[in-house]
């Protein structure tokens, strides 16, 4: 590819797209970065991208920007549907995701992981796994680092390994990993897709430039997801914690297993895995399938996932005060997500920080569970009325939920007030974090920091 003869206009100021600008900058094309925001309230510095050359165009992003590109790198938190990506299709501007970009960079195999749940920890479990077959792994994409920079540090004789999500997908067309895992398909980022159903066909691109040498990782639990067999041109192996498989990953006799031409690889014992709960029997089913496949040994993968502690921000063990545990869990950004944490706790007696930006799912379920497995519900942001109707609607006595505004600090105030032995307190939010924090990461930092500080 001779990037000296492209002019890209690269729009959103975000990690992925700052890190693509400099890259095309890096390689001689003639590069410009769009926001609609204004300077001032974007989060990035940008210096260092004027110095390299990168031409800024903040705030109003109008047709004019379009003039004389040859191609329009859109980061994810960007929609397709905006008036000016929009504009470039009419124009017949080829407009890439950064995934595309990183995709034309490659040299060496790519694994790929999606979902509506389960993305990071899977990603980072298959990461290191992946490390037992190849000496340089990259990891990269949805889990916060720019996946173009990661398959270049990969080269000619590693691998690199990418948390999709379904907005970095909306923007490919060519992208074709060697293989594929879908954990599952919930409802979720319906107000960008439109439906269930688009969002579903956005998760299904992921497979779509696959033929029979690639391989597709599907959860075989999951109607939504195994029926994308029917539709998958690559070879399938299904994953399962529920069914015993003909042939895939699946739990037999408390063991996870991978069956694989007729032929049964016994990995180790369930009940020595590290990570916590029943969807993470599932995530490891997931990277086990997709490392066997890519040539990893069972044994090998026994090591991995013996000292596989998690991720941060995931059910994530913060501290103990006043013999009361204290657990993260800011990553469930959804209702399923979060029933996946309190099904974590079978004993019950969790005292649940919940609420944010509010997704506006159906929440029936989620708080039956909550009825089921939670002495207290401590609310806050956007979300906080709704969630408040929808619990005592389904049950959930009034002297059971408390209000804490759109403060963190008053409502792990209001936890350690109310928080006794046995009981457990869980920040698993069930929303975005936008109408309070930058994003789950911080408002799960935030909440650490606000726990930690009870114990001085």
């Amino acid at each position: 590819m001779d990037w000296k003869k492209e002019r890209v206009l690269v729009v959103g100021a975000g990690i992925s797209g700052i890190a693509a600008a400099k890259l095309l900058k890096k390689f001689g094309a003639e590069v410009s970065l769009s926001d609609a925001k204004k300077r001032e309230d974007i989060s990035f510095d940008l210096a260092e991208l004027e110095k390299a050359g990168v031409g800024l165009e903040l705030g109003p992003q109008t047709e004019a920007l379009l003039e004389g590109v040859t191609r329009v790198l859109v980061s994810p938190a960007v929609p397709v549907k905006i008036p000016l990506i929009q504009a470039a299709y009419k124009r017949g501007i080829r407009v890439e995701s950064e995934i595309e970009f990183a995709y034309e960079l490659a040299e060496a195999p790519i694994y790929a992981v999606t979902g509506t749940n389960g993305k990071t920890t899977t990603t980072t479990l298959l990461g290191l796994l992946m490390e037992t077959v190849y000496p340089v792994v990259g990891v990269g994409g949805n889990i916060g680092v720019p996946f173009c920079e990661e398959v270049l540090r990969a080269g000619k004789k590693g691998c690199t390994v990418a948390e999709i999500s379904s907005y970095q997908l909306e923007a490919t067309e060519h992208f074709r990993p060697k293989a594929a895992a879908i954990l599952n398909v919930t409802p979720d980022h319906v107000v960008r897709h439109g439906s269930l159903e688009v969002y579903q066909q956005m998760k299904e691109k992921i497979f779509a430039q696959q033929t029979k040498d690639d391989f597709v990782v599907l959860n075989y639990d999951n109607e939504p997801t195994r029926s994308m067999a029917d539709r998958a041109p690559s070879t399938v192996c299904f994953f399962s914690r529920l069914e015993k498989l003909e042939q895939g990953a699946f739990v037999e006799n408390g063991e996870l297993v991978m069956r694989w031409n007729g032929v049964t690889h016994r990995i180790l014992p369930v009940n020595e895995l590290k990570i916590k709960g029943g969807h993470n029997v599932e995530n490891a089913l997931a990277a086990c399938a997709v490392a066997f496949l890519a040539g990893a040994k069972p044994e090998r993968m026994a090591e991995v996932l013996r000292s596989f502690e998690g991720v941060e921000h995931r059910i994530e063990p913060v501290t103990e005060v006043d013999e009361v545990m204290y657990y993260n869990d800011s990553k469930a950004t959804n209702t399923d997500s979060a029933i996946k944490a309190l099904e974590s706790f079978p004993d019950g007696h969790v005292i649940l920080i919940a609420g944010g930006d509010d997704k506006m799912t159906d929440l029936t379920e989620f708080m039956q569970l909550v009825k089921k497995n939670c002495d207290a519900v401590i609310l806050v942001g956007d979300a906080a009325a709704r969630f408040k109707e929808a619990a005592l609607s389904n049950g959930i006595e009034a002297e059971k939920l408390y209000e804490a505004g759109y403060s963190m600090e008053k409502a792990v105030d209001i936890a350690h007030k109310i928080a006794r032995p046995p009981q457990t307190v869980l920040l698993s939010p069930a929303c975005a974090s936008f109408d309070m924090f930058t994003g789950f990461e911080e408002r799960g930092r935030v909440f650490k920091e606000l726990v930690r500080r009870l114990k001085k």
